[in-house]
């Protein structure tokens, strides 16, 4: 046994070959030189005085570092990037970077939940960086204010009724309110009549996974009273509450105050909370005789216990029917799929993505979320499993039926599905380099993308687009063309995925009527009228080649008010002739560019 000056506490066999080292298993601190593979966490302690792991976290998926404090599930509250000065990414692994004059120590502090980078200078440790802090604000913490407290410039409070009554929610120490808040009265399934929603205007949660899209706030607060889990409904829209992203989280931790800002998000945050139970009215009528009272409770509670049961029965009646009918519905649907393999059961997908373990999620959205899996041959595969709430029959249907009817080289491969019951999984193969917008947003020009292979990108989603519209035997409308939708494998071939909006078009058809669905900012003027063709997948297309070729969104809503349309200041440089002015600078021929555009 050995410790070397890196401070790895090494063990030998009798071959003086290393059997087990300290390095291999992370605890809150990262030294230099040790590495940090997918799979591992930092834990940071309970306390300073407590060793023992506390509910904070910091994992690696993806190239990236995903900071998490403990919920169910887990709720994510900072990401650090791999490109930090600090570190390096080598063959799925992260490296501490020593400095050749001091050595920088990162740490995961378990009371204030910061990851903090340590340094010894002239025998004395000290806070060089703060990592998660950068450009976060010292409330965007998941415990800053503790449970339910609302962190305005450092300074913590309750939430108040939109009345103005503070009874919903006391301090848990009037001398600490950064310990947070609890509820008055304890929420209750039982009494969802006794459920009403806090309105927080301009506050927000640090965490803004949406389950709702193109919804508004009030369709927001009514989702989340319908589910009992649902502990608060986060509203993000933009200059109207009319339209936006709906997030629900089951358990609350810190709020934080934002600023009312013009061209960006903003926020409002609806509490649920349960109200008190009126009390009976003082009844002043001379006291009923005992035995009569015996016997009327007697008789009601008769009463009540045959209607409970017979609505039992009912009910399981209707249950089953409606679930035997739904069974039979999906059957006939996916019966249509023969050489669709089908062999797989919840239990087998969960056992692929390890109980779909959050450390394995590659991404999600208003659909759900996807998880990186592995099968028993070995196999890399991606999960998609939707959630109820999200995704119906009817778009679930949408994305089996098309995918597996249609095979092209630059569409991602539907490899199985499962539907049982509530569970809806479909499995694709694995894309190495994830979507393209990782990959053309927020990068630096060292990074970014060669000319050479975006326009490769560009190529192959053309080919597929005219593959789905002029060579299948029903013109196919993906409706989502947007370059989240794009996957990249590990050459940088793009295929198109999410077929789950998707229409058929015959071919004597020249058009179809649909619902406004798709992304905004990508969506093309004809949508107005409901009347849909193909070309609106091929406006959407030339909205993300736009994106790959001047590596920003079309819409920019944190860029200055007249610079967060793209396509508006495409228009205004093609008559200035000034087309060259977008391009990103990445070694791209300009002329040729210029030209395309």
């Amino acid at each position: 046994m050995s410790i070397n000056l890196a401070g790895n506490l090494m063990m030998y066999d009798s071959n003086s070959s290393i059997i087990w080292q300290s390095f291999d298993h992370p605890t809150d601190t990262w030294l230099p030189g040790q590495q940090l593979s997918s799979g591992q966490r930092l834990i940071a302690s309970a306390s300073t005085t407590n060793w023992t792991a506390g509910p904070f976290s910091l994992s690696l998926s993806n190239r990236d570092l995903y900071a998490f404090i403990e919920a169910t599930p887990p709720q994510l509250y900072g990401q650090v990037f791999h490109g930090d000065r600090r570190s390096s990414f080598i063959s799925g692994t992260f490296f501490l970077t020593s400095n050749k004059s001091n050595s920088d120590t990162v740490r995961y502090e378990s009371e204030t939940s910061n990851f903090q980078v340590y340094q010894w200078v002239e025998g004395v440790e000290s806070v060089v960086a703060d990592i998660l802090t950068d450009n976060r604000g010292d409330c965007a913490y998941p415990l800053r204010c503790g449970n339910y407290g609302i962190c305005s410039n450092g300074q913590c409070t309750c939430p108040i009724g939109n009345d103005g009554d503070p009874n919903y929610f006391r301090q848990l120490d009037f001398r600490q309110p950064s310990l947070g808040c609890v509820e008055v009265t304890k929420m209750s399934c039982q009494s969802p009549n006794l459920h009403l929603l806090l309105e927080l205007d301009n506050v927000s949660y640090f965490e803004f996974v949406p389950v709702l899209a193109n919804t508004d706030a009030q369709s927001c607060k009514e989702a989340c009273l319908e589910n009992c889990s649902c502990r608060a409904a986060v509203s993000r829209h933009n200059s109207s509450m009319l339209s936006g992203e709906c997030s629900m989280p089951s358990k609350i931790y810190s709020l934080m105050n934002t600023q009312k800002q013009v061209g960006s998000y903003n926020y409002v945050t609806f509490i649920k909370v349960q109200k008190q139970p009126e009390s009976p009215p003082t009844s002043t009528k001379k006291k009923a005789n005992p035995i009569s009272l015996i016997v009327g409770a007697f008789l009601a509670a008769t009463v009540v216990f045959a209607f409970l049961i017979f609505l039992y029965v009912t009910f399981k009646r209707h249950a089953l029917k409606d679930r035997q009918e739904e069974d039979g519905e999906w059957e006939n649907s996916l019966v249509l799929l023969p050489d669709l393999p089908k062999g797989f059961s919840k239990e087998d997908w969960r056992s692929a993505t390890q109980n779909f373990d959050v450390n394995k999620r590659l991404g999600g959205g208003g659909f759900g979320s996807v998880f990186e899996g592995t099968l028993f041959d070995g196999t890399r595969v991606a999960v998609k499993r939707l959630d109820r709430l999200g995704q119906g029959r009817k778009e679930f249907l949408a994305e089996v039926q098309t995918m597996g009817n249609i095979h092209h080289i630059h569409l991602v491969k539907l490899l199985g599905f499962c539907a049982e019951r509530l569970y809806r999984l479909l499995v694709y193969e694995y894309m190495s380099n994830g979507s393209l917008d990782k990959w053309i947003f927020h990068r630096t020009s060292e990074d970014a993308l060669e000319w050479g292979i975006r326009k490769k990108i560009i190529i192959n989603v053309a080919k597929e687009l005219a593959y789905l519209h002029e060579e299948c035997k029903s013109r196919i409308i993906h409706l989502d063309i947007k370059s989240q939708n794009m996957l990249l494998d590990e050459n940088f071939n793009a295929k198109l995925s999410d077929f789950r909006l998707a229409k058929l078009m015959d071919r004597d058809q020249s058009q179809v009527m649909t619902q406004m669905t798709g992304t905004r900012g990508y969506l093309a003027p004809e949508w107005l009228s409901r009347k849909i063709t193909e070309k609106a997948d091929v406006y959407s297309f030339g909205v993300v080649m736009l994106e790959v070729v001047c590596g920003r969104r079309n819409l920019d809503y944190s860029a200055p008010e007249e610079t967060e349309n793209l396509l508006e200041i495409l228009k205004e440089k093609a008559k200035t002739n000034e087309l060259v002015h977008l391009v990103e600078k990445c070694n791209i021929d300009m002329q040729n560019t210029e030209r395309k555009l």
